[in-house]
């Protein structure tokens, strides 16, 4: 597997590195025609009903993760994700979101869910 990051929309990136937008709403003030990002993968961001929860109160941020988490581990049964993991098995991906603060967001969340099971994979 290549290297798996994070980042904020608008922060540039090597060339070589395939920006993923992991967000389910579309950024504000961002024109489509110039998104300066690969591919938009708003099916692996948090439920509707989950990112309206989470709110971005980082009281929240432990609860939110666990629930984000199990989202990812259905998506990971049904295939979801399987598109997300292949091209990581190609080349190095880095994991967009609008969000400020990012460490706070979904982007460190699938980031991890990610490793985790490469990490599986290679103990087998």
């Amino acid at each position: 597997m290549y290297e798996l990051s994070v980042g904020r929309i608008g922060v540039s990136a090597e060339s070589d590195v395939y920006r993923i937008l992991v967000d389910r709403l579309w950024p504000r003030g961002v024109a489509k025609v110039s998104a300066p990002w690969d591919w938009w993968m708003k099916d692996v961001a948090p439920s509707t009903a989950l990112r309206k929860w989470y709110g971005h109160e980082t009281t929240r941020y432990e609860e939110f993760r666990q629930r984000y988490w199990e989202e990812l581990e259905k998506q990971w049964d049904d295939g979801t994700l399987r598109p997300l993991w292949d091209l990581w098995a190609k080349q190095p991906i880095i994991l967009l979101t609008a969000t400020k603060g990012i460490e706070a967001s979904q982007a460190p969340i699938l980031r991890d869910f990610l490793k985790s099971h490469a990490t599986e994979n290679l103990r087998r």
